[in-house]
């Protein structure tokens, strides 16, 4: 017997407020999406963009304010300076996106700004790494194609799963095999490789009509489109570690989708008669508890961790709040109901009806 704070005959007409849900999704991607042109793009961090990073550490209690002022005058192109750990342990990253000179002469060039603007405070450089540019687009590349084959392996088990039809999920990833044979034959980007692969997989979906996989993948791309712009609008830096960050929140949404359409499986087998939005609406109610409850202890341990983690993790744990509210906006009004549109005109059909006399099983509490 499971805990359930909200009751398991909840009706809250979720489905019938679809059309807002789309229109505010869509706004916030495209808020989202206007902030990066007018920015030029992403905030790459050194991981992506290049550049050269130096810890230091004082041996005396020293001010960013202070310790920014003095490097801001050394023509350090994309200059970040930020405080690690607590204020106490006086250390600092210090960050330029500059990669024409070498790690030794960027050095040099910071020591010298420390000599002659803090006073003779002593210090020391406890890390000093250098990232090209080479490197870093090879990064962002792999990190795109990271997220794309997590998207596409999730599309292929969603659609055996909960269709059965795990010859079209077949079908579908030898087409985006073809395709992206093709696109490399003709040496496309990484970058447009991928974000080619990604719309040939949508393409397929629609064909092969595997609405379930489709409505998870629109409701994962919303997650990150969403996430991104608000860190876009933020003007936060995108590094690995916010890959790691959107990684974790698609399982994270994923979960919680498929808790949802495994929920919508069974109340469609029990054949009431229901049309597929009475029948989805049911099913979100009656999820409803579980979700909350594992999105807000998620949520409150991720809280802690953005209070109290350090700079380091600070924008990780960022990520993460803003993955966990919108991946579980994203579930109750983006995937279920995405199943919806696409299976117009036969949405409002009723359900086959259970013969009389046939002993019907009951759901399992949420």
């Amino acid at each position: 017997m499971s805990f359930s704070f909200i009751k398991h005959e909840t009706n809250i007409d979720f489905i019938g407020f679809r059309y807002i849900a789309f229109a505010i999704s869509a706004l916030m991607i495209i808020i989202g999406g206007i902030s990066l042109v007018m920015k030029g793009g992403p905030r790459y961090g050194i991981d992506f963009a290049g550049g050269v990073i130096l810890q230091t550490k004082f041996a005396t209690p020293t001010d960013l304010d202070t310790l920014k002022k003095v490097l801001e005058g050394k023509n350090l192109p994309g200059l970040v300076v930020q405080q690690m750990g607590k204020e106490k342990d006086n250390e600092f990253l210090v960050r330029t996106s500059t990669t024409d000179d070498s790690s030794a002469s960027i050095q040099k060039t910071v020591t010298q700004a420390l000599d002659e603007g803090m006073n003779g405070a002593k210090y020391e450089f406890k890390r000093i790494e250098m990232v090209g540019p080479k490197v870093g687009e090879d990064l962002r590349g792999k990190a795109l194609e990271a997220m794309y084959f997590a998207i596409l392996i999730i599309a292929i088990y969603i659609s055996g799963r909960f269709e059965h039809r795990w010859m079209a999920a077949g079908l579908m990833a030898a087409g985006l095999f073809a395709g992206i044979t093709t696109l490399q034959y003709f040496q496309a980007p990484q970058v447009w490789l991928v974000l080619g692969a990604l719309v040939l997989t949508l393409a397929l979906c629609f064909v092969l009509r595997l609405n379930y996989a489709l409505g998870a993948i629109v409701a994962l791309i919303h997650d990150v489109l969403t996430t991104v712009g608000i860190f876009s609008i933020l003007n936060k830096e995108f590094d690995l570690t916010i890959i790691a960050a959107l990684l974790t929140l698609i399982g994270f949404s994923l979960n919680d989708t498929i808790i949802v359409y495994d929920r919508i499986r069974e109340t469609r087998g029990l054949k009431t008669g229901d049309t597929l939005p009475v029948i989805i609406n049911k099913s979100v109610n009656q999820t409803l508890s579980r979700t909350i409850l594992t999105s807000g202890l998620a949520f409150l341990a991720v809280l802690s961790l953005f209070l109290f983690g350090g700079a380091v993790i600070h924008d990780f744990a960022l990520a993460m709040l803003i993955g966990i509210v919108v991946g579980t906006y994203s579930s109750i009004y983006v995937a279920a109901p995405f199943i919806i549109s696409l299976s117009k005109p036969y949405a409002d059909e009723p359900a086959p009806v259970a013969p009389k006399g046939k002993a019907r099983l009951k759901a399992k509490a949420a």
